[in-house]
């Protein structure tokens, strides 16, 4: 990256770590969401009379939570929407986290793999009707190499295959062909993923009735890193695919990780996108969608305990005292960790008992917000780059020390790969005029909460060299 030194950057940004808090726990984090001015997320505030009746409670206010209820209330059924925070959204809120003007995705950013889901795909819900608009940044994304060389991914394939071609004519032919195989298994694939669990046959079962069905069962059994380094033979080549399947917060050598080395090929065709305006967006269009067919939605409202009769789940109660019954159904999204406590753990059956005591976090991602005066830049053939996303990975050797730091519980502050996304390059509403917010994410395992400041520290240092 050029223009911006460390002396600089430091003098010309805001700088609040967000590692500090954990977004998921009652922290710091609630009183900035709710102080925030002119979020694009704003809290609920449909009223709730004591004598309301629903047909559906569902728990937990994060997109999930609110797609299951936009389409209940599409088909009919009244719900009510409990979110313990002051914001609905979950991991898709947009606030101003650093300064006034400066609007931050507090989690997400790009909405790549939403465009699959039948939702956006078939336009289900009509949520343009409620102000989500999307914008296809060009480049899509972009990773400098420490040799003062880099691959940039644009949304034309052709010029996409040259990037790879200036380092091996053979690997811009392999991604190519990558690209191909993806898009005939594609349908099939997205197919399954977006059907509901009970709706169909699983994805393995499917595959086998397809032409070359068991090279498929094989390579979403293979980890990511086996098909990258047998398909490309440049350490560059690797290096920007292993960097998109890294995206998933999943070691790139872990067994099942081989759909993510398709990654790269997969956004060829959808690029990754983001909402106009900030994250939020999204939520603030479902918000609308949910309230415009009957259903309310509250924040502030910590489900604490299920309510069973007869052995069935037939409300919940929250923190305040309150309580909201459901005349057919309660869904949740809340973490199985807090949900399996909230009900006596009998009831749940010993299959999901076992599925809670073995369930292991994925990487954690820490998080640092910047506000600033001008945009990551970065050198390339000819002038510079601005892109809305960039990656930062030294070696395919750095990738796969990942998955070993992480099963060791090593916090390992040596070129930390970083993803730099600076949204305000493609959307000026995220920021005043001639300035811009951007993020930088680093990626490190679940024990490394309370060392943030040097985590930190190391992501600012990397990012600056």
């Amino acid at each position: 990256m050029k223009n911006i030194t460390r002396r600089g950057f430091v003098k010309g940004a805001a700088i609040v770590p967000l590692a500090v808090s954990h977004l998921g726990l009652g922290s710091s984090g609630d009183a900035q969401e709710a102080t925030s001015a002119t979020q694009a997320t704003t809290p609920a505030t449909t009223p709730a009379k004591d004598n309301d009746r629903f047909d559906i409670v569902v728990a937990g206010g994060g997109h999930n939570s609110l797609v299951t209820a936009a389409y209940l209330s599409k088909a009919g059924y009244r719900c009510v929407v409990l979110e313990g925070r002051p914001l609905l959204g979950g991991g898709v809120k947009t606030a101003e986290l650093m300064l006034k003007g400066f609007h931050d995705d507090v989690c997400s950013s790009a909405h790549a793999f939403l465009m699959d889901n039948p939702m956006m795909r078939n336009n289900e819900l009509r949520l343009g009707d409620y102000g989500l608009e999307y914008i296809d940044p060009d480049p899509i994304f972009h990773i400098p190499f420490p040799d003062g060389s880099y691959l940039t991914q644009w949304r034309d394939l052709d010029r996409t295959y040259e990037e790879f071609a200036k380092f091996s004519k053979k690997d811009a032919d392999a991604y190519r062909k990558m690209l191909a195989e993806f898009d005939a298994i594609k349908p099939v694939v997205m197919g399954a993923t977006f059907t509901p669990i009970g709706f169909g046959k699983p994805l393995n079962e499917v595959l086998a009735g397809q032409p070359r069905g068991k090279l498929w069962q094989r390579r979403l059994a293979m980890s990511a890193w086996e098909i990258i380094r047998d398909t490309f033979e440049d350490e560059h080549t690797r290096v920007f695919m292993l960097f998109l399947s890294h995206l998933a917060s999943e070691p790139a050598d872990a067994p099942g990780t081989g759909r993510l080395a398709y990654a790269t090929a997969r956004q060829q065709h959808s690029g990754r996108p983001i909402p106009k305006g900030g994250s939020g967006q999204l939520t603030k269009a479902l918000v609308g969608f949910i309230e415009a067919h009957n259903s309310v939605l509250l924040t502030n409202k910590w489900v604490e305990r299920l309510i069973i009769e007869n052995g069935k789940c037939v409300g919940v109660e929250c923190s305040d005292g309150s309580s909201y019954r459901a005349d057919k159904a309660v869904v949740s999204t809340i973490h199985i960790k807090h949900l399996v406590d909230m009900a006596p753990r009998e009831l749940w059956g010993q299959d999901f008992v076992d599925g809670v005591d073995t369930w292991q976090a994925e990487t954690a991602m820490f998080v640092t917000h910047y506000a600033t005066t001008e945009a990551p830049t970065f050198k390339v053939a000819g002038g510079s780059i601005s892109p809305c996303e960039a990656g930062v990975l030294a070696s395919s050797e750095r990738a796969l020390r990942f998955g070993y730091d992480d099963a060791s519980g090593v916090v390992n502050l040596k070129d930390p790969p970083l993803q730099i996304i600076c949204c305000s390059v493609a959307d000026p509403t995220r920021a005043p005029a001639g300035m811009h917010t951007f993020k930088v994410v680093g990626w490190h395992q679940e024990r490394s909460f309370g060392c943030q400041s040097e985590i930190s520290a190391a992501l600012l240092t990397e990012f600056d060299g």
